[in-house]
């Protein structure tokens, strides 16, 4: 069984709505222009892209990043990856070319199909709606978590506020940064 891997940029209150300036939040950005850039707190996500066989992501979050992620240096690892979106209304034609391998997964089935399959772990990358949703479903194996020292009040949230049984987590890797950045990550215990 593959490994799902959560890994969010969040405010303290929760929020993970546009962390990196895209539009349409008034707080688009916050992760760049609310504290100061420090490289030690971002060794996590180079990690990542070196330990991570493929990416999963939700269809806002792929139309976000497809026209921009294959082009950058910094996401290179990523390319070659096979890469999962998960939507019911995204079409085949609506693909980039120049990314790489893209399969559409039409519901959560089919994310609990790809966990059962050979290889090694697979990386969520934005799309708050889908990480609400694989949590709620019991689809996350793990969390990787960059909690800003930041209060956004409105927007996206990672977690849910679904009334639902309590999920214990294990904190298997933390440290905190003197940007106030804090590395919080944790096993789902099932």
């Amino acid at each position: 069984m593959r490994t799902l891997i959560s890994t969010a940029f969040v405010s303290l209150d929760g929020v993970v709505e546009a962390p990196g300036g895209e539009p349409g939040y008034r707080n688009s950005g916050w992760t760049f222009k609310d504290v100061e850039f420090l490289p030690e707190a971002y060794e996590i996500k180079d990690r990542e892209q070196r330990e991570a066989a493929a990416i999963l992501l939700g269809r806002v979050s792929y139309e976000a990043f497809s026209p921009v992620w294959p082009n950058m240096g910094e996401f290179a690892d990523y390319n070659a990856m096979p890469k999962y979106v998960v939507s019911t209304t995204l079409a085949e034609d609506d693909l980039v070319s120049n990314w790489g391998e893209t399969t559409i997964l039409r519901s959560l089935d089919d994310v609990a199909a790809l966990k059962e399959t050979e290889g090694g772990p697979i990386v969520v990358h934005g799309s708050a709606t889908l990480n609400r949703n694989l949590s709620d479903a019991g689809l996350i194996d793990r969390y990787h978590l960059l909690v800003f020292p930041l209060l956004l009040g409105a927007g996206k949230r990672l977690f849910s506020d679904s009334d639902k049984d309590t999920q214990k987590l294990k904190l298997v890797e933390y440290e905190a940064y003197a940007n106030g950045i804090q590395k919080n990550v944790f096993d789902v215990v099932r």
